[in-house]
């Protein structure tokens, strides 16, 4: 299972079934925001026979990438993190290219620049064979 992205880490808590309105007295309406689910957590978190066999979430950090997707990988129970750097200078967010660190319980695979469809290939053959190896399935 591959989770490329959170949905949505919030959601506002009371949401109003009709149009806010503006009252004429220019006050800015207050939202409370709420997590939504992690959906990464509960699938990883899954019993044996209802997990999948390897799971894969992401991790799009602005500093401290590795660290801050090691802490992701355990925290989640994911298997493998893909994690970028996506801060502004990088050029990540809305560019053609990327350069992603595979984080597993073995270590870290600093993948060099490449186009985001060659990492999109180059993580599907690795969880293929890593299913192979363990599993036998591919």
């Amino acid at each position: 299972a591959i989770f490329a992205a959170a949905v949505a880490d919030w959601r506002v808590a009371n949401a109003s079934g009709e149009k806010i309105k503006k009252d004429g007295k220019a006050r800015t309406p207050k939202l409370e925001l709420v997590e939504n689910p992690d959906i990464l957590k509960t699938i990883a978190h899954l019993a044996p026979g209802r997990r999948p066999a390897l799971v894969i979430g992401f991790a799009a950090e602005t500093q401290t990438v590795i660290e801050f997707a090691k802490k992701k990988r355990k925290a989640k129970g994911c298997d493998w993190i893909v994690a970028n750097d996506v801060s502004p200078a990088t050029g990540i967010m809305g560019g053609d290219r990327n350069t992603v660190h595979l984080v597993t319980a073995a270590g870290v695979d600093s993948w060099p620049e490449m186009d985001k469809n060659e990492v999109a290939r180059r993580l599907v053959a690795r969880a293929a064979e890593h299913l192979a190896e363990t599993t036998g399935q591919a």
